[in-house]
């Protein structure tokens, strides 16, 4: 069998704050409303089960911008002639 335990709101808040996160930045990289994130923390709103695992993916994987950017290919435009 699997447990997963539920986060509490206050949970939540403390995380975001430790770990230097606005609602609306967890938002975006969450890609829930910001809405959802005060829903979340005030207790209006039933915190999901993958949101343990989420934060603890953000934290290991050394924050937001790394995973957000995953995917993308800079690229640098070159022109030719002169």
């Amino acid at each position: 069998m699997v447990y997963i335990l539920a986060m509490t709101s206050d949970e939540l808040k403390k995380w975001r704050e430790v770990n230097g996160y606005s609602q609306a930045r967890l938002a975006k990289v969450l890609a829930v409303a910001v809405m959802t994130v005060s829903r979340w923390e005030r207790g209006v709103r039933a915190i999901p089960p993958f949101l343990r695992l989420a934060l603890r993916c953000l934290e290991l994987e050394g924050g937001d911008t790394k995973i957000m950017g995953r995917g993308r290919k800079k690229t640098t435009e070159t022109r030719k002639g002169g």
